[in-house]
């Protein structure tokens, strides 16, 4: 077929669930619930560290940011989901496919360098506990989460670039439940050679490089572990970076899966199935990984829901 005979797409058909129409219902009840409980979560969290003042602390502030960039990332993904299993209407169009691309890179790349600042300020404040506050002062954790956003929005713009300035001709079914890369690339007609290039030396650059950082900063944690003496001591000092790296294995685990594999090994159906963990499941989890195991925000759900319950009873 010769390049005039190409039609240009202004449009494209997300045929992710399209195999197993019987599963719509049960998909949507699934996928409604989880969003709810991500919103309901990440919101509490968010709610919660600004009402307690005992919560006004550098890891509460970046646990925020972390629970409102989770809200929004279920939100770029997940109420397209829930309108494409409700209504069987999968047509999206060139535009709000970019935007969709664009909004769900930002959260991606913003919450990689939310979690290594967060082990960043972990390992500050356990191998120098007496200069954390002055080490982690208001004005260098607003500079340090402002960072995590630059970041995330300078790579968005970057990988939607270069994507949709590809071309995409006749073809235009994404075998995937939302505009994500791998899909995209699949059905350009332009050489993307180059472009493939930039967009996975940078891709991994950025999540290979938080890994980094996150793994150096808690072998300088687990050797200023071993420096307490009392075993109750090193116990208690280690809990508090279990939420977190709970949370770090989870992101990168799956990040790492998707994006950092030979393309020969990929399966589209694994890639369906670790997509939806990494886009709906785990923005649903991180709540309640912090606050399962923290004393300190079960005292402050505690305290909030005390005082609703009385102002509720006068």
């Amino acid at each position: 077929m010769t390049r005039n005979n190409l039609t240009a797409v202004t449009e494209f058909l997300l045929i992710g669930f399209t195999d197993h129409p019987r599963l719509k219902v049960p998909l949507f009840l699934v996928f409604l619930s989880f969003y709810l409980v991500t919103l309901l979560g990440n919101m509490g969290i968010v709610i919660m560290i600004q009402v307690d003042a005992q919560l006004h602390t550098p890891m509460y502030f970046f646990l925020c940011h972390l629970s409102l960039v989770d809200a929004c990332y279920a939100s770029v993904i997940t109420p397209q989901i829930l309108a494409t299993l409700a209504t069987g209407e999968s047509v999206i169009s060139y535009s709000r496919c970019a935007t969709q691309f664009f909004f769900f890179t930002i959260c991606a790349g913003t919450e990689c360098f939310l979690l290594a600042v967060m082990a960043y300020d972990r390992f500050v404040a356990i191998s120098n506990p007496l200069l954390y506050h002055v080490a982690m002062n208001p004005r260098i954790c607003w500079n340090l989460a402002a960072g995590a956003y630059v970041c995330g929005v300078s790579g968005a713009i970057l990988r939607t670039t270069c994507i949709f300035t590809l071309s995409f001709c006749n073809d235009n079914q994404i075998n995937f439940f939302f505009c994500d890369l791998p899909p995209l690339l699949k059905l350009t007609c332009s050489d993307t050679t180059s472009i493939e290039i930039v967009i996975v030396f940078f891709g991994n650059f950025v999540i290979l490089a938080n890994a980094l950082v996150i793994l150096i900063s808690y072998l300088l944690i687990m050797k200023a572990i071993f420096v307490v003496k009392s075993s109750g001591g090193r116990a208690k000092t280690f809990s508090t970076c279990a939420s977190h790296l709970t949370a770090v294995a989870l992101f990168f685990g799956t990040l790492i899966f998707m994006y950092i594999r030979s393309s020969s090994d990929t399966s589209l159906e694994e890639d369906k199935v670790v997509s939806v963990f990494y886009t709906v499941v785990i923005p649903m989890l991180n709540p309640m990984i912090y606050s399962l195991r923290n004393k300190d925000v079960k005292a402050a759900f505690k305290k909030i829901t005390g005082r609703f319950q009385v102002s509720h009873n006068m």
